[in-house]
């Protein structure tokens, strides 16, 4: 059924991103939610703990560190386009929320881990993480809920399929997919910074 009537009924070309955020959508909200979840476990095991290394200094960087920030500063806005453009195109063809939340999570760690987590904790801190995190969760739970609402009364939503192979197509697959890649790519770089530090 899936196969057969996917395109019509969910608007996206890619059928995988049309059953994992349309007609198992409640699924991937688990799994999302598994995800901060654990994130907030892991924080609050490590509240208690100290950092177990000190931070890089800028009096101690050795040439292998030049190297590495030399490399992070040409590869990490690629990779961070990349996981963007993956994320756009979930619906359209292979990729979605969770590989490009993964690719960007991955950005954010080089970037970190070649230039410091000082820098990043200026934008990414404990506080704005998880208000990021929350509003990209609470967005898929209440877009799904209405969409959900809407087609067990049989009522027409708001979000249209628009034309299959278009950018803005496949109702609410691309916003759904925005929001778990923002979700992977804070869980990811959290964990990083709770094992490295303890802390973000």
């Amino acid at each position: 059924r899936y196969v057969e009537n996917g395109l019509d009924g969910a608007g996206a070309i890619n059928i995988v991103a049309s059953v994992i955020l349309d007609y198992r959508a409640f699924d991937t909200l688990g799994e999302s939610h598994v995800l901060f979840t654990a994130s907030v476990v892991v924080l609050v095991l490590l509240l208690t703990m100290k950092p177990q290394r000190e931070l890089k200094s800028e009096s101690n960087i050795t040439q292998k560190d030049i190297i590495l920030q030399n490399t992070a500063k040409v590869l990490v806005p690629l990779i961070i386009m990349f996981g963007f453009y993956v994320i756009l195109a979930g619906h359209l063809g292979p990729g979605g929320g969770f590989s490009g939340g993964s690719i960007i999570g991955g950005a954010l760690i080089l970037y970190s881990y070649a230039f410091g987590q000082e820098r990043l904790n200026k934008i990414i801190n404990a506080k704005s993480y998880k208000l990021i995190v929350l509003c990209a969760l609470a967005f898929y739970s209440l877009s799904k809920c209405y969409s959900f609402f809407c087609g067990a009364n049989h009522l027409e939503t708001i979000f249209t399929t628009g034309t299959p192979g278009a950018i803005l197509s496949a109702g609410l697959i691309l916003p759904l997919n925005i929001a778990v890649g923002i979700v992977v790519a804070c869980t990811m770089y959290g964990f990083y910074c709770y094992f490295t530090r303890g802390q973000i």
